[in-house]
């Protein structure tokens, strides 16, 4: 009866030690992440804050902590963005944060006029604040050791949707950025570009011109065209966007006379030739429409009167001066000052 209860005893204390093992696994290997979730880790952060953000996307709290301590993960864990997927273990969660493992982050940059609205787009997509990215792109030193100046570092940025580490620094994304602006410059563009006698700089300032007088994609190249022409026979570009650049006053409607005389290397009313660098960041359409711009005799355009976004064409100063009325005419019909 004794050696029956003690085998009782026996299997009933190898069952807990079995349960309670399966019950101890799967608290360490077992499903821990209630559903998948970004988890983001600043590089301010101290490792109260992570686990003030990891936690309560997690079960497990207790495997997580001793697991944590283990591996000295609150001394070591790495900053990052991070994919918690459904079926990770506390184990493969404290090893992606302690190795830094992070899953990359989308970064659009386009629709950019100055330094600063690029700054403050980049703030919003990675860890950076807008203040350190915005000295970065404006340092002489940085811009010298990519192959550029402080004022035409902006015309290296080509607008795409990038894939980043989230904790990118400033200077690690003007790097990236030139490895894509030459790999953007292929020799078929480059190709294109002799074809104008423009430079890679001046592609991408009449580019950006041609971009804010229109984002009618098929008639890029005809605009462009007339910019080649009037670059060719030595007048002025007369590019209203440059006036607005030049007053950094982008909300104008209307580009009166009074505001044609503004003094600025930007103001292309007053200076011949392109401003020293791109009025905005243009879209990669509006580039190649630079460099095939359409072979024609136009010397002037004008918006239309129907106000459909596209032009009217001209080859004399009579024939635009009558497209400019008809356009006058309606501005004031709408009141728009």
């Amino acid at each position: 009866m004794r050696k029956k209860t003690f085998r009782y005893i026996l299997f009933a204390c190898l069952a807990c030690l079995l349960v309670a093992g399966f019950v101890l696994r799967q608290q360490f290997y077992g499903n821990a992440v209630r559903a998948g979730r970004d988890l983001y880790i600043g590089s301010r952060a101290d490792y109260q804050s992570l686990t003030d953000s990891l936690l309560p996307r997690l079960r497990h709290h207790w495997a997580f902590g001793v697991y944590a301590r283990r591996i000295n993960l609150p001394e070591t864990f790495k900053p990052g963005h991070y994919v918690l997927e459904p079926g990770m273990s506390v184990i493969r969660v404290a090893r992606m944060l302690k190795l830094g493992l992070q899953t990359p982050v989308r970064v659009s940059i386009n629709n950019a006029r100055i330094p600063a609205q690029l700054a403050q787009k980049l703030a919003r997509q990675i860890d950076a604040d807008s203040t350190a990215i915005m000295q970065v792109l404006t340092s002489p030193e940085v811009a010298r050791g990519v192959g550029f100046d402080s004022v035409t570092l902006f015309s290296m940025f080509i607008p795409n949707t990038y894939e980043f580490y989230w904790t990118v620094t400033p200077e690690e994304f003007v790097q990236r950025m030139k490895r894509e602006y030459d790999r953007f410059w292929t020799p078929g563009r480059d190709a294109l570009r002799e074809r104008s006698g423009l430079s890679r700089l001046e592609v991408m300032t009449l580019a950006s011109i041609v971009y804010e007088e229109t984002r009618k994609t098929d008639e890029m190249p005809r605009i462009a065209g007339v910019y080649v022409n009037r670059l060719r026979k030595g007048m002025p570009l007369q590019a209203d966007p440059t006036v607005k650049y030049a007053m950094q006053d982008f909300g104008l409607r209307r580009i009166l006379h009074k505001h044609l005389k503004y003094e600025s290397p930007y103001n292309t009313y007053r200076n011949k030739g392109l401003p020293p660098s791109p009025i905005c960041m243009p879209g990669i359409d509006a580039i190649d429409a630079v460099l095939n711009f359409e072979e024609h005799d136009y010397l002037f355009f004008c918006a239309r009167a129907t106000f459909d976004g596209y032009h009217n064409f001209a080859r004399t100063l009579r024939e635009h001066n009558a497209n400019a009325r008809a356009y006058s005419a309606e501005l004031n019909r709408r009141k728009i000052k």
